[in-house]
C-alpha cells in the first residue's frame, strides 16, 4: 500500500470532502482547496492552518482538508488548529491531539496584542496583517488547551510536535478534536450539549537525523531587570531565581546555544535597581573586592539547560558614546548602592584603569575555574560609529588587551573599515551590511533590530510568517558564523525604568522608531516566559540550519541558489515546503 492509498484507508468515515482532499492530485487539490469550506457544525466552523500563517480574529475559515506534515527524526514541526464562532453567544471550545504516542505534543492557545498601525518602511509585499491590522495580531501562546471565543471571532490553538531520534519513519496519524463544551448568554449560561469534531493530521517521519548544529552561535540579550520589575520581586531573590532559570532554559530550547550572562549592567540609564550579577565592593580609596557567587550560580544554570557558550556585558559605554566612558558598575554587597565613580569619566582614566587591573584577573581565574573561558564571548562597546568612537573604542580594546591579552571580543559594528582593521576579533555587523564584510574577506557575525526594514529579513508582528522562517536559510547560504539580538525581554517603557505592558503595546512606547516586535519575543507569563509565535518560527529557522548540515546541503548547494542576499531571497511558504521535501525525501 503506498502513501495515498494509506491516507485514503485512515480517512474512511472523516467525512466526504476529507476522503476526496486525501485522494486527489496536488494539482486537483490546489483547486479544490479554492473553493473547499471548513467543517461546519451547529455554527462552529474548524480547520487546519500551518504554522506559517497567522490567524487574526476576523480571518476568512480555511478549508478543513488535513494536513501532511514532513518530519526529520529529532525535529520539531508546528502546526494551527482553528475554529471561528458564528453564534451570537459566546463559546469555549476544547482541543485535544491524540495518536502517535511516541512523539511529544503540546498545544497552546494563540492570544492576540493590539496593534495601532504596520511597521513603516516596509512594502505591503513584505507585510503581513494588511486589512486586519490596526487591530488584533495572534502572537502569544498561552498554556492552555482551551479558547472562549465571543461572536464573529476566531479561536487558534498551536500544536508542536516533537519527533525522538530514534522514532522509526513511516507515516504517523493524530487525530485534532475540538470539543464544544458550553455558550453563555447574558444572563445565564445556556448548557447547550458538548459535541466533538476530528480533523487527521499525517506526520510523515523521514529517516534523517537532525544533529546539533555546528559552528553557528546565537544569542538574545535578556534583560533581568524587566523580570524584578514586572513580577514586583526583589533583584537575585529565590523567586528571581527561580524565574531567571525558566527564561534561561527557554532560550536554550529555542535554539540558543549561547546564554547571555549579565555580570554587569547595560542600560544606557541609571536603573535604581540595575541588573548586575557581580558582587563588588570598595575597600578603600584604590581597592575593590569581589564576590561571583551570583555569576556562578547563573553560568550553572546555563549549563545545566544545555548552553554551550557563555556571553558576557560590554565593558563600555555603548552608542552613541561608544567606547567613552567605563561601563556603569555599581557597588553591590550583596545589596545594589551607587555607581562607583562618576558616569562620565574616560574610559582610559587611571580610575577605570585601577578597577580593570583588579578585577579582569580575578575574572580570568574564575572562568578558568569554572572552565568556561574557552567557552566565552566578551564585548568591549557596542555598534561604534564615526571616527571620534571609533577612536575611543580604539583606546578601549587596547585597556582590554593590556589586562586580559585572553579576552576574544565580539563587537556590533557596521562600518566596513572594521572589516580590514580587524579592531575586534569577531564583527557583527547588520545584515545590511554583512556583505560587505564578506567581500573583505572577513568572517562575521550578524544581527537585525529595528532595521533594516523593507525587503530585508526581519521578525516583527507584521513581519511574514514565512519570511521569519528563512532566517536559518540565509545565515547558512550567506556563511554567517552568529547572529544576535539585544531584544529577548525587554519590557520597560523604551529608555526608561518605567516598566510597561508588553501585551499592551508590543513598541513598549516607541513605535514607529521602535517597531512592533523587536524589544521581545517572550511575554511575562505567571511562573515564566510565554512563548510567541515569532519566537516559535525563528527557533524553527536555527533548527532548519541544523537541517542543511545534517542532510550534507552545502551553501552553495543549486538548491540555495535563489537566496541572493538579506533582502533578495525566496519568501513564501510554498519554497520552504519544496525546499524541505526535497532535503527530506532525498535521504529516504
Amino acid at each position: 500500500m503506498n502513501r495515498r492509498e494509506a491516507m485514503q484507508t485512515i480517512l474512511t468515515g472523516a467525512g466526504a470532502m476529507t476522503c476526496i482532499a486525501a485522494t486527489e492530485t496536488s494539482a486537483e487539490q490546489s483547486k479544490h482547496s479554492a473553493s473547499a469550506k471548513p467543517i461546519e457544525k451547529d455554527a462552529l466552523c474548524f480547520w487546519l492552518e500551518t504554522s506559517l500563517r497567522r490567524v487574526f480574529p476576523n480571518s476568512s475559515p480555511r478549508d478543513a482538508s488535513p494536513l501532511h506534515l514532513l518530519a526529520a527524526r529529532n525535529e520539531q514541526i508546528s502546526f494551527q488548529a482553528c475554529f471561528r464562532n458564528n453564534r451570537t453567544t459566546f463559546v469555549r471550545v476544547r482541543l485535544s491531539v491524540q495518536g502517535a504516542p511516541e512523539c511529544s505534543v503540546s498545544i497552546r492557545r494563540v492570544g492576540y496584542v493590539p496593534l495601532q498601525g504596520l511597521n513603516t518602511d516596509t512594502p505591503k509585499s513584505d507585510l503581513d496583517g494588511i486589512g486586519h491590522i490596526p487591530g488584533l495580531v495572534p502572537d502569544p501562546l498561552f498554556p492552555e488547551d482551551s479558547a472562549s471565543v465571543g461572536p464573529e471571532s476566531n479561536g487558534a490553538f498551536w500544536i508542536t510536535i516533537k519527533t525522538p531520534a530514534d522514532l522509526s519513519p513511516g507515516l504517523r496519524t493524530l487525530t485534532v478534536r475540538f470539543t464544544f463544551e458550553d455558550e453563555f448568554s447574558f444572563p445565564v449560561w445556556l448548557g447547550t450539549a458538548p459535541f466533538s469534531v476530528e480533523i487527521p493530521v499525517f506526520v510523515e517521519v523521514c529517516p534523517l537525523v537532525i544533529e546539533s548544529r555546528k559552528d553557528f552561535s546565537a544569542t538574545h540579550w535578556i534583560n533581568i531587570e524587566s523580570i524584578w520589575d514586572y513580577y514586583k520581586t526583589a533583584p537575585f531573590s529565590e523567586r528571581f531565581w527561580e524565574l531567571a532559570e525558566t527564561y534561561i532554559a527557554n532560550m536554550v530550547t529555542h535554539n540558543l546555544d549561547v546564554v547571555y550572562t549579565p555580570i554587569f549592567n547595560a542600560r544606557h540609564e541609571i536603573m535604581p535597581r540595575p541588573g548586575q550579577l557581580l558582587r563588588v565592593r570598595r575597600l578603600d580609596e584604590d581597592q575593590y573586592d569581589f564576590d561571583f557567587t551570583d555569576v556562578r550560580r547563573w553560568v550553572q544554570l546555563a549549563l545545566k539547560h544545555g548552553a554551550q557558550k557563555l556571553e558576557f556585558t560590554h565593558f563600555f559605554t555603548p552608542a552613541p558614546t561608544s567606547g567613552k566612558h567605563p561601563q556603569h558598575i555599581f557597588h553591590r554587597w550583596p545589596q545594589t548602592r551607587d555607581i562607583l565613580w562618576s558616569p562620565d569619566i574616560s574610559a582610559t582614566s587611571n580610575v577605570y584603569r585601577n578597577f580593570l587591573g583588579q578585577f579582569l584577573p580575578q575574572f580570568g581565574r574564575f572562568l578558568r575555574d569554572e572552565g568556561i573561558l574557552h567557552r566565552s564571548y566578551f564585548h568591549c562597546a557596542d555598534e561604534p560609529d564615526g571616527p571620534e568612537q571609533v577612536a575611543d573604542y580604539r583606546k578601549a580594546r587596547e585597556l582590554l588587551r593590556e589586562f586580559a591579552p585572553w579576552m576574544k571580543v565580539i563587537d556590533a559594528m557596521s562600518d566596513t573599515h572594521f572589516a580590514v582593521e580587524r579592531l575586534t576579533d569577531m564583527p557583527i555587523p547588520s545584515i545590511a551590511t554583512a556583505p560587505e564584510f564578506t567581500k573583505a574577506d572577513c568572517p562575521a557575525w550578524t544581527y537585525f533590530c529595528c532595521g533594516p526594514r523593507g525587503g530585508y529579513l526581519q521578525r516583527l508582528h507584521d513581519t511574514p510568517l514565512p519570511k521569519i522562517r528563512m532566517a536559518g536559510w540565509l545565515f547558512y547560504r550567506l556563511g554567517a558564523k552568529g547572529f544576535l539580538h539585544w531584544g529577548h525581554n525587554y519590557w520597560y517603557v523604551f529608555c526608561t525604568g518605567t516598566i510597561a505592558d508588553p501585551y499592551t503595546d508590543p513598541a513598549v512606547g516607541a513605535y514607529p522608531g521602535l517597531p512592533y516586535g523587536d524589544p521581545f519575543v517572550v511575554y511575562p507569563g505567571a511562573n515564566g516566559p510565554v512563548d510567541s509565535i515569532r519566537w516559535e518560527v525563528f527557533a524553527e529557522s536555527l533548527q532548519d540550519y541544523a537541517l542543511l548540515q545534517s542532510a550534507g546541503i552545502g551553501p552553495d548547494d543549486p538548491l540555495l541558489d535563489s537566496l541572493k542576499d538579506y533582502q533578495d531571497f525566496p519568501k513564501s511558504e510554498k519554497w520552504l515546503a519544496d525546499a524541505r521535501e526535497s532535503i527530506l525525501k532525498k535521504k529516504k
